[in-house]
């Protein structure tokens, strides 16, 4: 039986469905090898980035005389407004064409990009990565609608899906060290301006690969520029709020205040989306199960992806003693699954079913956090395990959550539907490390980053750790039990 808002079953398989005589699809991805490079291609540059450019902040720093403050918001400014224009893009790319909006997105980072080899202030290169992430937001969620539209049958979208994510992760994976290489033998700038080959592929493939929007799959309503003003306002906010929890801890009234102005805004935006006539996100396709479950995987995803990663490379370096090279290694396991783990994303699917895989891996997901919480105290393996868990229930999250949320939205509302996934990602992620760093700011005395602790800040360390991992378990299992709860009401075709 159908979802209410009808574009995929809910029976909980991945069964293929005919295609429509009047569209011509691909019916395999070989014959849309030129839109999937292309659409790879823009997956590739948003993982790329960030983490290629991590590994110059220390030489941009000393280049650009830049503070530590300065340093942060070159790479935090991207992440916020990434995170906070998505659901905007997501709903003007909805009216006014996919493949439009994602064409004028990777001219608007090319140019970004190039303007990269004139930045000689620290000012000037956090401008140039704010409109980067202008770019990001007109392009990401777009992708994913693409490649979702691009086919008729599940199965190819879920293998399109894995392909294209694949190609990002291995750019996330050799990012720090091809950036590193770089930097041995070039100056900085070459790090980003590198991404003006990659948006002119991923321009030629979309152009040439990717037929114009239909009109009859868009929609014409006017835009909710209220609810955009709130929406963006909103998760910005929500983005923020960590980092003042982490920088200035629970005792500030900063983070506090943020956070007060993250739930008005939130309140605010829901208000305004019930009683707009033309809403920015009509509420009513959230409450389809196939929606609100997928959601709620992938915000339990994220949020493990992230507090993982955070609690991990603290507990390597400043509670071990390791190096920076070894916790890389340390982190190795993760990357390795993340990488290699798409071979297995599709026969996963087709024994398991598009909804049993998508709460599966959620809950291998909540599994490893619970397994780092509680056993990753007591050496490494245990660690190794955490995150192996984690990376493999998020290998088949990140891309069935995704494809099930897409199936149960109407066709005129597919990339405000992709933007949603990134964007509870992108708030999940930022709820782990606030819950982290204000559990650590409240049993931590001290300075975290000093060089030799105490008897007593270890052990503080280490509760905090346990306490902060099992917080983040408990977050992580509520919202998969949600979705859990919602995907069985698809399947029984009550959506």
């Amino acid at each position: 039986m159908r979802t209410h808002y009808g574009n995929g079953t809910g029976t909980g398989t991945a069964s293929p469905k005919p295609a429509p005589a009047s569209k011509n699809t691909p019916r395999s991805l070989r014959e849309a090898w030129m839109a999937l490079a292309g659409l790879s291609a823009v997956f590739l540059f948003e993982m790329l980035d960030n983490s290629v450019l991590n590994v110059a902040l220390p030489t941009i720093g000393r280049e650009l005389h830049a503070s530590t403050t300065g340093l942060q918001w070159v790479t935090g400014v991207y992440a916020v407004v990434f995170g906070g224009l998505m659901l905007t893009f997501g709903a003007v790319a909805d009216r006014f064409g996919r493949r439009r909006v994602m064409l004028v997105g990777l001219v608007l980072l090319g140019v970004a990009s190039l303007a990269t080899a004139l930045v000689t202030t620290p000012g000037q290169l956090i401008a140039v990565r704010a409109v980067t992430g202008v770019a990001a937001a007109m392009t990401t969620p777009g992708a994913m609608a693409l490649a979702f539209r691009l086919f008729d049958e599940d199965g190819l979208r879920v293998r399109a899906t894995t392909l294209i994510s694949t190609v990002g992760l291995v750019g996330l994976a050799v990012g720090p060290t091809a950036g590193g290489f770089v930097l041995a033998v070039a100056p900085w700038q070459v790090l980003l301006v590198v991404n003006v080959p990659v948006a002119a592929l991923a321009f030629l493939g979309i152009r040439r690969g990717i037929a114009p929007d239909d009109p009859a799959e868009l929609h014409r309503d006017p835009v909710d520029v209220a609810g955009a003003v709130l929406g963006t306002a909103t998760i910005v906010a929500a983005l923020l709020a960590p980092t003042l929890f982490v920088d200035r801890g629970t005792g500030d009234w900063a983070p506090w205040g943020l956070t007060a102005a993250v739930l008005a805004g939130a309140v605010l935006f829901v208000l305004r989306e019930r009683s707009a006539r033309h809403p920015l996100l009509d509420l009513r396709l959230l409450a389809a199960p196939l929606v609100s479950s997928g959601l709620a995987f992938k915000a339990a995803a994220g949020l493990a992806t992230a507090g993982l990663g955070y609690l991990v490379t603290l507990r390597l370096q400043l509670d071990w003693g390791w190096s920076p090279g070894q916790a890389a290694l340390g982190m190795l396991p993760q990357v390795v699954v993340l990488v290699a783990g798409g071979a297995f994303v599709r026969p996963f699917v087709e024994r398991a079913g598009l909804e049993r895989a998508a709460w599966l891996s959620a809950s291998a997901v909540v599994a490893g956090l619970a397994v780092y919480a509680l056993l990753g105290g007591y050496g490494y393996g245990w660690v190794a395990l955490a995150l192996v868990l984690v990376a493999a229930g998020m290998r088949v999250c990140g891309v069935v959550a995704g494809v099930n949320v897409l199936r149960g939205l109407p066709e005129s509302r597919t990339t405000i539907g992709a933007a949603l996934v990134d964007t509870v990602s992108e708030v999940g992620s930022g709820v782990a490390v606030a819950v982290s760093g204000t559990v650590l700011a409240a049993l931590f005395t001290g300075t975290l980053a000093a060089p030799h602790w105490s008897a007593r800040q270890t052990a503080q360390f280490r509760e905090s750790t346990t306490v902060a991992g099992l917080a983040l378990t408990l977050v992580a299992g509520a919202l998969v039990g949600w979705g859990v709860t919602r995907a069985r009401r698809a399947t029984r075709g009550g959506g």
